[in-house]
């Protein structure tokens, strides 16, 4: 699409921007963490928000590198990506279906924010399980390991 060019095509954009994956764990997108928040035109440039999971978050960059790539390489030239801080993300806009993928690739999914609880342990679902840590492999998890099956994994944290 040309800089002043045609608006651009809104669905079909938030369309590609949905199925961009997240960088940390690649079997979710950035919809399915609710970091995207929305896919707007102004003018006839289209606009991207996204929100981080928290502050300083390293994947934004590359989040946001990846949303222009994508869109550049299907037609959108005219592209902003706005960072949007407020309100702050929290891990209940995961998605249902998210929280299945995280388990199925072996991360426990975040409990609702406030609610108490065991943590499940994504390969036997035991209960029996304990933190290890609570710095996992990247600033929003948690190592825990199962006391069933002895297997360490990681645990999202309820932000």
């Amino acid at each position: 699409m040309a800089t002043n060019g045609p608006t651009p095509d809104i669905d079909r954009a938030r369309d590609i921007v949905s199925r961009i994956k997240d960088p940390e764990i690649p079997v979710l997108t950035i919809a399915d963490l609710g970091v995207l928040r929305d896919v707007g035109v102004e003018g006839h440039r289209l606009v991207v928000t996204i929100t981080p999971t928290y502050t300083g978050c390293p994947a934004m960059k590359a989040i946001e590198d990846d949303i222009r790539a994508t869109l550049h390489g299907a037609g959108y030239h005219n592209v902003e990506v706005r960072m949007q801080l407020s309100p702050a993300w929290t891990t209940d806009w995961i998605e249902e279906r998210a929280r299945r993928k995280l388990e199925a690739y072996g991360i426990a999914p975040p409990r609702p924010v406030g609610s108490r609880g065991p943590i499940h342990c994504p390969q036997c679902r035991s209960t029996n399980t304990e933190c290890i840590s609570e710095f996992g492999s990247t600033a929003c998890k948690a190592l825990y390991r199962c006391l069933d099956c002895l297997e360490p994994f990681d645990y999202f944290k309820c932000i």
